[in-house]
């Protein structure tokens, strides 16, 4: 099984930059998007033998979701079931016959971490959300995490301790939800491999140099680490200040 996720920070400008000949290219069984920022109705994207779902935020032109799905799931739901947190379009679930998939645009704390504090509520209630999901089956999240889980997966730690995605709070939260039972892939195939990131400011030509942050990932389930195969960063793909970020699971 192949996934692959990107945030696309703005679907109908990714699809003018090469989007669909990567989604093609990629062949992916499931492909997730975040930051898609649009209704459904303002892109005309359809690929053949795929179900495509949308989840969007009321505000328009902000933050979104999307799954495009070989298989038919068994299922779909969008967002977490707290009125909150659920007006943004930030998660959509897709179960299938072993396990869920859900992919997540993790809402950014900002400047001057003006939004830390609702960042905190957001964590605690969507790692929550996961843990009942995986009471019943294995699951595979997916998505623009918004942090630098540790120093190795930013490229100036020191400078960037009080900066959103990379406090102190936020990445105790993703250790909590990894001691919680799940699994970063990517660090669970590589766990020492340096100067891979998955965003780059769009300033100081920060992609020309490799200045960058890991804060998209694949992360599963303990019950699924045997199958991991692969998991992927590919750097090389433009078309968004995130690049996409894959998985391969061995089938049962």
């Amino acid at each position: 099984m192949k996934l692959v996720s990107w945030n696309v920070n703005g679907l109908r400008a990714c699809v003018n930059k090469g989007f669909e000949d990567f989604f093609r290219q990629v062949d992916a069984d499931v492909f997730c998007l975040q930051e898609t920022k649009l209704q459904p109705e303002q892109v005309e994207v359809a690929f053949e033998g795929y179900h495509q779902y949308f989840n969007s935020a009321v505000k328009k032109g902000y933050s979104g979701t999307a799954v495009f799905s070989k298989q038919e799931p068994v299922s779909v739901t969008f967002d977490i079931g707290i009125e909150k947190h659920d007006s943004e379009g930030r998660v959509i679930t897709v179960e299938y016959e072993k396990l869920y998939v859900v992919t997540v645009y993790t809402p950014n704390s900002q400047k001057e971490l003006a939004r830390l504090d609702y960042r905190m509520e957001w964590e605690e209630d969507f790692q929550a959300y996961l843990l009942d999901l995986e009471k019943k089956k294995p699951v595979v999240v997916c998505g623009d995490l918004n942090v630098a889980h540790k120093e190795i997966d930013i490229k100036n730690p020191k400078s960037n301790t009080k900066s959103a995605g990379f406090t102190k709070e936020e990445r105790e939260k993703m250790t909590r939800l990894l001691e919680n039972g799940f699994v970063d892939t990517f660090r669970y195939k590589y766990p020492d491999k340096a100067e891979v990131y998955t965003w780059w400011s769009y300033m100081f030509h920060a992609r020309e140099k490799n200045v960058g942050w890991r804060i998209d990932y694949f992360l599963t389930s303990m019950g699924l680490k045997d199958r991991i195969v692969d998991s992927l960063v590919y750097m090389e793909v433009m078309g968004s200040d995130h690049c996409p970020v894959g998985l391969i699971l061995e089938d049962e």
